[in-house]
This record gives structure tokens, sequence and C-alpha cells, in this order.
């Protein structure tokens, strides 16, 4: 049953709602309408991802961008709550609050909540609690302006609950259960806000998460064995396939997964690429300073040996201009 805030918020945009995650999907939806932004939210009777696949993407979000599976890891997260269906889930799109390119972490709307879920990388980074905040500000933003909310007036706001979490496969020595703004970038001061975000590991148990960890870690192994290529994607798939890890999910989605994960290694290696196309110019511009500055040293030399500048320019190959600076002593390095 609805709150009178619920209600309250409801009649203003016409017509009450069963739940706050409906409220959410229908401004969604219109708001895509509007402006052509924002989350793409299939009807609920969809088998197919409620996430928008590319090649950028990554298997943890075709994974839980799907309901059925996005049922699953709300369910291992709150195993109490029997009565919660594939209805009751909404998928946000997270996307860059500051250049609206999307990125592989994931949104859900449950109810009257919304989990944040952002997926831990090789290298920890304690940054991702600042991620996750301007993640969860940026959605509540985006809520409040679908629902036409007054965030100026007196009336109190309504957003939904935010639960915050990373699930993360890596090695670490400390594994803590919690990661907390205050203790990682303020010294443990709280007095003006506290950030907490839930590590979720997937150890002992045969939920999905455990699973999804499972064949992270396959996936690495098999990098190493094979490097970034397609047997290793296959040999992944195919381990996982035969412990019965995400096994009904790579069955059913095999061809999508395995352009996922060659997708991927595309990008890393343009990626690479670029980065060592910039080095090579950096060492190639070095390499032209320091013929420049040896012609300095040369131009005034030949200026004490009495050659004129015009020659010296002509000899130099350089243009005369630069010559005078040089020999002045007021040339900037070009």
């Amino acid at each position: 049953m609805m709150n009178k805030k619920e209600t309250d918020v409801n009649s203003k945009v016409g017509g009450e709602r069963t739940n706050s995650a409906e409220l959410i999907l229908d401004h969604v939806k219109e708001r895509i309408n509007e402006s052509g932004k924002g989350t793409a939210v299939p009807e609920p009777d969809t088998q197919k991802s409620d996430v928008k696949t590319t090649s950028k993407d990554s298997v943890f979000r075709d994974l839980f961008g799907d309901r059925k599976y996005a049922l699953q890891l709300y369910q291992a997260i709150h195993p109490e709550d029997t009565d919660v269906t594939e209805a009751d889930i909404g998928n946000v799109t997270i996307k860059n609050v500051f250049t609206d390119q999307e990125y592989n972490d994931l949104g859900m709307t449950v109810r009257e909540k919304i989990l944040l879920m952002l997926e831990g990388q090789s290298r920890w980074t304690m940054n991702i609690i600042i991620r996750i905040f301007l993640y969860l500000a940026h959605t509540w933003n985006e809520y409040i302006e679908s629902t036409r909310q007054n965030r100026y007036g007196s009336k109190k706001l309504v957003v939904p609950r935010p639960e915050l979490y990373v699930i993360y496969a890596g090695d670490r020595k400390t594994r803590p259960e919690w990661i907390r703004l205050s203790e990682e970038f303020f010294e443990g001061n709280k007095d003006f806000l506290e950030v907490n975000v839930k590590v979720l590991y997937g150890e002992g148990k045969d939920d999905i998460i455990s699973q999804y960890v499972d064949f992270t870690k396959v996936y690495n192994e098999q990098i190493k064995l094979h490097g970034k290529t397609r047997e290793a994607v296959l040999e992944t798939i195919r381990i996982c396939k035969d412990r019965n890890v995400l096994k009904e999910y790579l069955s059913g989605r095999e061809k999508e997964v395995i352009n996922i994960m060659m997708g991927l290694f595309d990008q890393e290696k343009a990626v690479e690429q670029f980065g060592n196309e910039k080095k090579e110019e950096g060492r190639a511009e070095g390499r032209a300073e320091g013929k420049l500055e040896g012609k300095k040293e040369a131009a005034i030399n030949m200026k004490a040996e009495g050659l004129s500048e015009g020659m010296i320019a002509k000899v130099l190959d350089v243009g005369l201009s630069i010559v005078q600076e040089w020999i002045s002593g007021t040339a900037v390095m070009r």
C-alpha cells in the first residue's frame, strides 16, 4: 500500500501507481519519449535484456541487465524479500555524470529502493566510493525532475531509498564488508557526510553473485594462459558451463557473450595502441626539439665566426626570424 507521500507525488503526475518502482519506470519512459535520452525500459513480460548491449558493454551489465538474473541478484542480497518478482524490478542505465557516456555499472529499482551496483576492477581503488556517490546524486536528480517535484519548495522530496554495492572478484589481502567515505578520505570524520558501500565477494555460496565471481576468476585464468584471444573466451565459456557456473545464461546467450568479450579485447587493444602512438609522438617531438637545440648552438657559433644571419638560416634550413631570435637571446623553443 502506498503511503501519503507517494500518493501526493502520483496525484501530481496523473494517477496513482502501485509502488515507487512503477512511478520511476513510467516517468523515465516519458522522458525518453520527450528527449531521446535516459533509460530504455521494455515491458515486464520481455525475456530479453532490459539494458541495451553494445560491443563496449560487459558481461556484468549484460547478465544483471536482464530482469531474470537481476531478480536472482536481489534475492541473494535480500533473501527475506520472498514476494519480490521480476515485475518489481526496473533497470537504470548509469551514465557518466559529466560526459553522458554509458559505463559498465548497473542500477536497478526494486519497489521503493534503488540499488547501485559497481563491478570492482582488478586494480582496487577507493575512488569507487566517490564514483557511486556521484551516480546516486545524479540518479536522485533525474528522479526528482521526472516526478516533477519542487526541490526548492517546502514539501519534503520523495526519493527512492539507496543501497550501494560493489562486486569484487580480485585478490585482496584485506576483505572489508563495508568501505566508507569518512574512513578512506576524511580520516574518520563523518560530521557532514558519510557514504557506506557494501562489498560483495560471492564466497561460499551457489548464488548468482558467487557464480559471477567464479566466472570472472576462470576468465582471468584463461587470459593468463591464452592471452586476450578468442580461444580464451571459448575456454572460459566451456569451463564455466562444465562447472555449472552461469550455465543457463552462457548457454542461452553464448554468441552475445563471445561478441561482448571480443569487443572488449578490441577496445583495450585500441586504447593500448593509441597510448603507444602518443608515446612515439612524444619521443619524436623530443628528438625534434633536440635537433632544434643543436641548430641553435650551431647558429650562435657560426655568427661568432662572422657568417651573416641570412647565410646561417640557409645552411641550417630554418627561418631567418628564428636565427635572429637565437642570436639575440630571445628564442623560444618551438
